[in-house]
């Protein structure tokens, strides 16, 4: 499947997801389960969309002593999800026990690393005694991830570019805080809308609100879809 769209499920629960899933078309994209519906649905929902043919991103940010994350991994990886993620400060041993416990039994889901939050900024990174910007911050964590077997990062589109020319075209770049022109900020710092950020080096786009908050969640998709065939023009 060749769209880069991750649609992020932002919901309470699968009942209240499945309406929105149920119009989504899963050769146009995949989909993002985070915390809040993972919490309160489980392994069911992953079960549930993969019914319905969607490639899962299981985006639970893990952070953990090594052994702790390497287990959380391996038990995603169990539920045939294609990708997931840890936090990129959680250092070296956390990122490569992580990947090791992959490539030990043979699961092909893909393992990213977070860099910088979208929400946050400079400020937002000084008062936790980060004292680099937060682009230069998520190019440190990028190089880290690398060196560690990640598959990639989950980082500002604004880093994209950077990241792709220090680790490589191959080396995934998916890019929350993502908002087309016809929606609003929301609570995201860094943000671009889908064409600067594909123009920009993302190779996934994260997009959440716009479209699974919209009166027509479709036309919104289409939308998108539009707007990112500039590329091929």
């Amino acid at each position: 499947m060749s769209s880069p769209l991750i649609i992020a499920l932002d919901h309470t629960s699968l009942d209240a997801a499945l309406p929105l899933v149920d119009q989504m078309d899963p050769q146009r994209c995949r989909l993002k389960v985070g915390k809040e519906l993972f919490v309160r649905s489980g392994p069911h929902a992953l079960k549930m969309l993969h019914q319905r043919g969607f490639d899962v991103f299981l985006d639970l940010k893990f952070h953990d002593i090594p052994n702790t994350v390497a287990a959380a991994v391996h038990a995603a990886a169990d539920h045939g999800i294609w990708m997931v993620n840890v936090h990129a400060s959680g250092g070296r041993q956390m990122m490569q026990a992580a990947r090791d416990v992959l490539v030990q039994n043979g699961l092909r889901t893909h393992l990213v690393a977070v860099t910088v939050l979208t929400s946050m900024d400079d400020a937002a990174l000084s008062e936790t005694g980060v004292t680099r910007t937060a682009g230069d911050q998520a190019l440190h964590l990028a190089g880290l991830a690398r060196d560690c077997g990640m598959d990639g990062v989950v980082c500002s589109a604004r880093e994209a570019g950077d990241v792709a020319a220090q680790c490589g075209d191959d080396f995934l770049r998916v890019t929350p805080g993502i908002r087309p022109a016809f929606a609003q900020r929301d609570d995201q710092s860094r943000v671009m809308t889908p064409l600067e950020a594909m123009q920009a080096g993302s190779t996934h786009l994260v997009i959440g609100r716009p479209v699974t908050r919209a009166s027509d969640p479709m036309a919104a998709l289409v939308a998108i879809e539009q707007e990112l065939a500039a590329l091929k023009g």
